[in-house]
């Protein structure tokens, strides 16, 4: 199947921190896709994890209260004769919502860490952006800082926070960032292991875990857009530019309050750098993509001090979906997107088959009873 004959559905929203971020993506992608004449709906993923057919070319303001005017129920379906999106019709009988392929314009948990991919694996729908594994790998900081250490990448020293630490091994400052999550919500700074530690308990967003990492106020960020198909290639790099007042850190209002999210950012772009870091980002950044295996695009964060480089974190599903960043080479929107769909068709994300599980296992087993004796 032709990517541009698809029929495509661009999910966004969820119940997640970054909800409304989420909508903003969605929809840039939604729009540039109707724009260039694709069949294409939007699924909308409420805060309360209720999911709803709607047009392609609403706006930010038609989800302020909720959900919009005019939108219909469905449900997702993974198994049975009707998987995948499905409406309720006549007669209270499922009617399904034909999509070959779904965009996946979702940011942070569930979206982004494997819940979504997973379910959509088992409903048999395609889908932009990472696999259910890669997809965890690129949520969970304390697993993919592992990852970039056997590789032999730059990073700075990153260690699981808990309750019960007492010393680590690298002094304060420190930064204390969720285990699970993006978009630099919950990251704070403190100044000393007591504090980070009693963090613990007074933020919401280290709940289901937390990281610890020194803080270096001579650290910027650089970033970069990365994608596989059809073959692997890099965008122009980026540096993000803070707001006066906004923080010790690139924090959530410098990347994402604006009229288009990350796409209106304030930005150095391209990054000013030497030639022996934009080297070393890009030999980094070619490797994660093998590591991490990247669908999509993907974003991969480093930092420098202009000198050195360090791997930060990879954003699996990045805002705008890290359109603004593909200007040299320059890359036009639709054409990403059509690229993220035409690899969603080409190379499946699952394969499930039971070879194998012919029952001889079963027949030779016995009974229950002996085998708890």
């Amino acid at each position: 199947m032709n990517a541009s004959a698809a029929k495509l559905a661009v999910v966004f929203g969820a119940p997640s921190p970054e909800h409304d971020v989420s909508i903003l993506t969605g929809l840039q992608a939604s729009h540039a896709l109707a724009a260039a004449g694709r069949d294409v709906v939007g699924i909308y993923w409420t805060k309360t994890g209720d999911w709803f057919r709607v047009g392609p070319t609403l706006e930010p303001a038609d989800f302020v209260d909720g959900v919009p005017r005019g939108a219909e129920p469905v449900r997702l379906v993974v198994g049975g004769d009707e998987r995948g999106f499905v409406t309720t019709g006549r007669m209270g009988r499922g009617r399904p919502v034909a999509v070959d392929v779904v965009v996946n314009g979702c940011h942070g948990v569930p979206g982004e860490d494997g819940t979504l991919q997973g379910a959509l694996d088992l409903a048999g729908i395609a889908y932009t952006g990472p696999s259910a594994a890669s997809a965890a790998l690129g949520m969970d900081k304390v697993a993919f800082a592992g990852v970039v250490e056997a590789a032999g990448l730059p990073a700075l020293p990153r260690v699981l926070l808990r309750r019960t630490t007492t010393e680590v091994a690298f002094g304060g400052p420190y930064v204390v960032k969720p285990r699970f999550g993006g978009s630099s919500i919950g990251v704070e700074v403190v100044k000393d292991l007591q504090t980070a530690v009693a963090r613990l308990s007074a933020n919401v967003h280290l709940a289901a875990g937390a990281v610890l990492e020194p803080y270096r106020p001579d650290l910027y960020d650089l970033n970069v857009a990365v994608r596989a198909w059809p073959e692997a290639e890099l965008s122009a790099v980026e540096r993000p530019l803070r707001t006066i007042g906004s923080g010790e850190i690139l924090g959530y209002s410098d990347k994402y309050v604006g009229r288009e999210g990350m796409a209106s950012a304030p930005r150095e772009l391209p990054a000013a750098m030497t030639a022996e870091v934009a080297e070393a980002l890009r030999v980094a950044a070619l490797e994660l993509v093998g590591l991490v295996d990247v669908r999509g695009v993907a974003r991969i964060d480093f930092l420098s001090d202009g000198d050195q480089l360090f791997v930060n974190e990879v954003n699996t599903i990045p805002g705008s979906l890290g359109r603004h960043l593909w200007v040299d080479p320059a890359l036009p929107f639709i054409e990403l997107l059509d690229g993220m769909v035409a690899e969603a068709l080409a190379r499946p994300t699952a394969r499930h088959a039971a070879e194998g599980a012919d029952g001889t296992v079963l027949r030779g087993a016995g009974g229950i009873a002996g085998k708890l004796a």
